[in-house]
């Protein structure tokens, strides 16, 4: 009775709700006091420019990051949701789309859309306005085919405008399950109903594998069990699924580079192109996954950390067709007739070369967490992470806690 007893009292004295608001209205800052420290944090371009200034002021004209699409209650479309950091954002306008894909002065991954209207979320209830300024939220209507899971836009006119950084996570999708539908007659709602559900959970990754299976990947065996019931429930409109067990994905590496290089011939043996496989420095992976050193930085700057390299990105190894992760590929071509059908086809059978000798290796995903238990409870605990392969690294008790 005295744990129900002071959940009345409490609740009675300060209601959970009217706390919680008055808390973000006395502790958060507004928009426009916040803006002025994380625009560093927000544009990819220069801190100097026109744009960094208008979202550093929340002022006049700037960029609007779309965080995440949400399902309309249709089913059939998705609201664009995201933040006004700067200018207004009206009924009609047209607005370029930058994808996660563009770059400055491309023409990739960037579309011109007319945003059909624009909405403010009051809780589960939508209010359609003609314009929302900077400093607010919006959802906008008619953007969703030309947007995967976030995009930076901007006015029409502002062709020099820069990206808003992706959010980064701090989990990875590595947990695996493959999808078949139950009846092969649903095949094309199960298409669908992945593409949709990729786009509605900025964590989950939808993939076809070469074998032809469908691949969900989420952050773990909880994420994935939600993706799978909204998958079915609402994206495939019940039909049924077939889930296999699920895996973890691994990726591939090199511990050292040997002291020879290895050699592969074009099909017309005119082209020679000899690889070195070799692992890179400590900590410039774990930098370039931070969003350093990455292909949208200065090439001024990025030179002095990687000078002559070019990064490739491998989806199959060697050794069990997994991603490759943290190895160099040092390339010199010899080249007579360098023809596309000539070149282009050589480097996958050298690159598995390369990498069958220096030493590959598998890399297994590690899942970092913190644990708080009653002291009673630790038993069990360890028991399961012994089962789990798992390794405590500290225990310590809260004073004055059985914690």
């Amino acid at each position: 009775m005295s744990k129900m007893l002071m959940k009345w009292v409490m609740q009675s004295c300060l209601p959970a709700c009217s706390a919680r608001l008055q808390m973000m209205i006395y502790h958060l800052p507004s928009p426009a006091t916040a803006q002025k420290y994380r625009v560093e944090n927000l544009d990819e371009g220069s801190m100097d420019d026109q744009y960094a200034t208008a979202i550093r002021n929340c002022d006049a004209e700037g960029p609007l990051y779309v965080l995440k699409m949400i399902p309309a209650s249709d089913k059939g479309w998705f609201f664009a949701f995201g933040r006004v950091f700067a200018g207004k954002v009206t009924t009609g306008m047209k607005v370029r789309i930058m994808g996660p894909n563009y770059v400055p002065s491309g023409k990739k991954d960037l579309y011109t859309k007319s945003v059909q209207r624009t909405v403010i979320w009051m809780g589960r209830c939508q209010e359609s306005v003609e314009d929302v300024p900077c400093g607010n939220t919006v959802a906008m209507v008619g953007l969703d085919q030309f947007i995967t899971k976030n995009a930076t836009l901007t006015g029409e006119k502002e062709v020099d405008a820069h990206e808003i950084r992706d959010m980064k996570f701090s989990v990875s999708p590595v947990v695996c399950v493959a999808v078949q539908c139950k009846v092969a007659s649903d095949l094309p709602k199960l298409v669908e109903g992945l593409k949709r559900l990729a786009k509605s959970d900025p964590m989950v990754l939808c993939m076809i594998e070469e074998s032809g299976e469908h691949i969900i990947a989420g952050a773990g065996e909880l994420h994935l069990k939600i993706c799978l019931k909204d998958l079915q429930d609402d994206f495939m409109g019940g039909a049924e699924i077939i889930v296999s067990d699920p895996v973890v994905s691994f990726c591939e590496t090199v511990l050292e580079k040997l002291s020879f290089t290895v050699m592969s011939k074009s099909p017309n043996k005119h082209n020679c192109l000899y690889f070195e496989a070799r692992p890179v420095e400590e900590g410039l992976a774990e930098a370039i996954d931070d969003g350093h050193n990455c292909p949208r930085d200065d090439s001024k700057v990025r030179s002095k950390v990687l000078t002559g390299i070019r990064i490739l990105q491998r989806r199959s190894g060697a050794l069990d067709q997994r991603p490759l992760a943290a190895t160099w590929w040092l390339t010199c071509l010899h080249a007579i007739h360098r023809g596309g059908g000539q070149v282009i086809p050589t480097p996958r059978c050298v690159m598995y070369a390369a990498q069958l000798t220096a030493k590959p290796r598998l890399l297994e995903p590690v899942y970092l967490v913190e644990i708080q238990a009653a002291e009673g409870a630790i038993g069990g605990i360890y028991s399961v992470l012994n089962q789990k392969r798992g390794h405590v690294f500290e225990e310590i008790q809260w004073p004055g806690t059985p914690s």
